[in-house]
Order: structure tokens, then C-alpha cells, then sequence
């Protein structure tokens, strides 16, 4: 009868839960009713490192709640490795016994299997010595049958619902990362809803630029050795080797890596997923975690998938900025062209007010360009229109803005730059323009420059820019290449 009782409560904590934490508790309840033992515990086998960790206890002392035991190791891992259950009925003159407990005489440990696979061990200690009897051990016996059908329904049940959050999480990511067409914003939206749908301290996201990896974006709780634009070291590394293999690469423990290159300080394990588009790989996604062997094979699949749609909504958003660019950039010379301007020169503005900046635009122009046209042919004059456009992209910044405004002129904007410092770049433009030998052209070629400076000669776009074109219009008034800022007393 008692056979058949303990089947009867085995078969219910099967069927009455699904979660794995109340089936442990459920199996330790039975051991405890049935068998009188206060003190038991069950552990799970990690089928990644061959090690018993433990799920669920009871009486064990505290310093040993957290244990994880090698297969093959003490009565328990002994047990796992052999398929069949090991007692000790004097743990104090057993070599094999790892303590769990002080008060703890004899110890029975039972494999919980399923068709000749392990999945855990239940671990039944005494106080007293040989307290275990053959009845007791083929009940137990009996009883872990049904305990291991419990687990498995439960981790079954588990699996099922973390692909189901997984597969919401991929949908979720897809559905939001397409209709970005910003590549920084695609990015920053990429690492926040990877953080939030899958387990990891932080995300990362490099793209390939020449034979460079660039940190592109970032986000999560780890504190970042790079900056935003900073090209990761040449050295060859775990981003290198994904990228090489085009597969994921898991680091269980970084510190233990040869040629890790640390991207945050307390990183300890890491995935690695190249993203690829098209066959190329563009880029790796990471993902950061503070604990060694964080990141199981489990996680690889659907973080590919997951790098996939990065990969591919990436694509789409580089596509999309060539053909704004594309509709941005003056046909003839490459430089932006008056609509980009237009556009910038309003964000520039509104920035240099909101925190109290200078901003200096230059209004140039060609001089007597209509006459090198008539007298050289419009091929030559394009010719100059494009060589003068490319000294001007190499004698400024890349925050400065090079526009080609119409016709032969061009606009300039500097921004967090004086109205003084401006000059000095006007004064280098006409100076390197001065002196260029234009194939073809037997005269010097001049510009002449107006220059305004926000917020002294405007407070808006259009008194700015109606300073520089009175200031350039002296400019040619005054004998031409030269240049002139709007106020001379300055």
C-alpha cells in the first residue's frame, strides 16, 4: 500500500504543475512525508560542463546551498556517472563523501533517468548511521522513476515557453528595427530591445569600415573600455575569429582567452554573432555578461536570428542614407548641395543657440567664373568647379559643412567657430586656391569670400546669411580675392 501511495503522490506532482521550482519542492515534500529524511536535495545535470548543480535542498547547511559537483565526483556525482544509486552508510569513513552538512551520518544517492540519460540526482542524508535499508532504497528507487518524469514535463514545459519568449522577442526586434532607416538610431533601438528580450549585462554592435571593426553602438549596465567611433585593436581577437569563421563565438570566461580584447571592464563570458548580409559580413553583435559561462548553446540559435534582422535592417538603413546622401549631394562636384544646407544651417543654428555657441558661415565665389566658361568651354569650368570643391573638403573639418550654393558658389559653415577663426579658414581657402595650377587655365584662378558670424551678424538664418552675402558682395567690390568679414571692427 505504501508502494502504491507514493506512486499515487509522484503521479500528482507531475500532473499538478509545470514549473520546475514547485515540482522540486514537490519531490522534496514527498521524500520528507514518506521517508521521514529532513534533509535532502536535488540536483541537475549541466549537460554543457558535466556538472551537478544544485536546484533545490533541504537541511544542507548554508556555505553548501550553492554546490556544484563534477560527474563522477563524491557519492552524488558518483552515482550520476554509474547510472545507479550509491550509499554510503558511514559517510565518516567514506573517502568519497563531500560534505554538505556537519550533522550528516549516511547517504543515499539515486540517479533521476530517463531512458538511460540522467538528468539530476535526488540526495537523501541521515543523521544516523545505516539508517537506509533495502525497502527504503527500492521505494526511493521506485519513486525517483516518477520524479524524473516530473522534471523532465517541467523542463519540457520550460523550454517550450522560453522558445515561445524568444520567438515574441525576434518578431518584437523585427517589427521595430525595419521601419528605422537612421543607422545610429537603428542601432541604439537594436541593443535596448535585445536587452530587454534576452539575458545579458550589456550589447554591443561593431561595424566593419575598411579592414577595421568600429564601435558603433552600446547599451547596458558594464562599463565600456572604447567610445562611440573608436576602432577596435588590429590584434586578432574574438570578434576576428567570428568574423573569419561567419559562426558564433562563445567565450565561457574571457580571463581565460587568449588575445581577448576587452571591450567593457567586467566582462567575464561573452557571445559573439557575426552580422551578415548578403554573404558579407558587415559587423558583429555582442553580448556582455558580468558571470563566467553565462551563455548557453541554447541561446546561440535564436541570437543568430536575431543578428540576422540586425544584419539585414543595417543594410537597409546604409541604402537608404546613400540615396538621401544621393539626394543631398550636389551632382557635379560631390560636395552637399543648397538643400542639404538649408536643412543645416537651421539645425546649427538652433544648436549654437540652445547652448550658447558661436557659428560662422562663408558665402564664396568664384571670380569672373562666368568669363573662364566662355572663354574655356563649360568642360573646363566644370573641371575647376570640382578641383576647387575638393581643396575645400581637404582644408576643413569633417564637422564643417561644404556646399556648393549655385552656379560658382559656395557656402560654408564652421561650426563652433568665430567669426576670427573663420577668417583664418577663408584666408587658407583663398590662398590654396590662388596658387593652384588649374590644368588647362593659363591665369590664376581667385575666390573672394564673405564671412558672418552668428550670433553678432544674425540671430536667425536669414540675417546670418544676409550678412555673409553683403559681406562677400563688398569682397568683390573691393577688387575681388579677398576676403571680408561682415564686421570690420571685429
Amino acid at each position: 500500500m505504501q508502494k502504491i501511495a507514493i506512486l499515487y503522490d509522484a503521479s500528482q506532482a507531475v500532473l499538478s504543475t509545470f514549473d520546475l521550482d514547485e515540482v522540486l519542492q514537490q519531490i522534496l515534500r514527498i521524500v520528507r512525508d514518506y521517508f521521514q529524511l529532513q534533509n535532502g536535495a536535488i540536483l541537475l545535470l549541466d549537460p554543457e560542463t558535466n556538472h551537478l548543480v544544485m536546484r533545490c535542498q533541504a537541511g544542507w547547511d548554508e556555505e553548501h546551498s550553492n554546490m556544484s559537483i563534477p560527474l563522477g565526483e563524491g557519492l552524488i556525482g558518483t552515482a550520476a556517472k554509474l547510472k545507479r544509486p550509491t550509499y554510503s552508510p558511514d559517510v565518516l569513513n567514506d573517502p568519497r563523501y563531500i560534505c554538505s552538512r556537519q550533522e550528516t551520518r549516511s547517504e543515499l544517492a539515486i540517479p533521476l533517468m530517463l531512458q538511460d540519460q540522467v538528468v539530476g540526482v535526488l540526495d537523501c542524508q541521515s543523521d544516523e548511521t545505516a539508517f537506509f535499508d533495502r525497502d527504503m532504497l527500492d521505494l526511493l528507487t521506485l519513486f525517483s522513476t516518477q520524479a524524473s518524469i516530473a522534471i523532465q514535463n517541467a523542463q519540457l514545459y520550460a523550454l517550450e515557453r522560453r522558445r515561445a519568449a524568444q520567438l515574441e522577442a525576434i518578431n518584437l526586434i523585427a517589427r521595430q528595427t525595419t521601419a528605422v532607416t537612421d543607422i545610429r538610431e537603428l542601432l541604439g533601438k537594436a541593443c535596448d530591445l535585445i536587452l530587454q528580450s534576452f539575458s545579458a549585462d550589456h550589447v554591443a554592435v561593431l561595424l566593419r569600415e575598411g579592414d577595421d571593426l568600429v564601435f558603433r553602438s552600446h547599451a547596458g549596465r558594464l562599463t565600456p573600455k572604447l567610445g562611440v567611433g573608436d576602432r577596435l585593436p588590429s590584434t586578432p581577437g574574438v570578434c576576428t575569429q567570428a568574423l573569419a569563421a561567419n559562426a558564433p563565438v562563445v567565450v565561457d570566461d574571457v580571463t581565460a582567452t587568449a588575445n581577448y580584447v576587452p571591450g567593457f571592464t567586467e566582462t567575464r563570458s561573452e557571445l559573439v554573432l557575426p552580422l551578415i548580409s548578403f554573404g558579407h559580413a558587415i559587423g558583429v553583435l555582442t553580448l556582455e555578461s558580468a558571470e563566467p559561462h553565462h551563455f548557453r548553446k541554447a541561446d546561440v540559435g535564436p541570437m543568430e536570428s536575431v543578428a540576422d534582422i540586425c544584419a539585414a535592417a543595417i543594410q537597409n538603413a546604409n541604402y537608404f542614407d546613400q540615396v538621401r546622401q544621393l539626394a543631398y549631394r550636389d551632382g557635379l562636384t560631390g560636395v552637399f548641395n543648397r538643400r542639404h544646407f538649408e536643412a543645416r544651417i537651421l539645425d546649427e543654428v538652433e544648436r549654437a543657440r540652445r547652448y550658447n555657441l558661436v557659428l560662422s558661415v562663408l558665402m564664396v565665389d568664384i571670380d569672373g567664373f562666368k568669363k573662364l566658361n566662355d572663354e574655356f568651354g563649360h568642360l573646363l569650368g566644370d573641371e575647376v568647379l570640382k578641383q576647387v570643391s575638393t581643396m575645400f573638403l581637404h582644408q576643413t573639418r569633417k564637422s564643417d559643412v561644404v556646399c556648393r550654393y549655385g552656379g560658382d558658389e559656395f557656402a560654408v559653415l564652421l561650426p563652433e567657430t568665430s567669426g576670427r577663426k573663420a577668417a583664418a579658414v577663408a584666408e587658407k581657402l583663398r590662398a590654396k586656391v590662388s596658387a593652384w595650377e588649374f590644368p588647362g587655365v593659363p591665369r590664376p584662378v581667385t575666390i573672394s569670400t564673405g564671412i558672418a558670424e552668428f550670433p553678432r551678424q544674425g540671430s536667425n538664418r536669414d540675417e546670418l546669411m544676409k550678412a555673409a552675402d553683403l559681406a562677400l558682395y563688398s569682397a568683390k567690390q573691393s577688387g575681388r580675392n579677398q576676403v571680408v568679414f561682415c564686421d570690420s571692427q571685429d
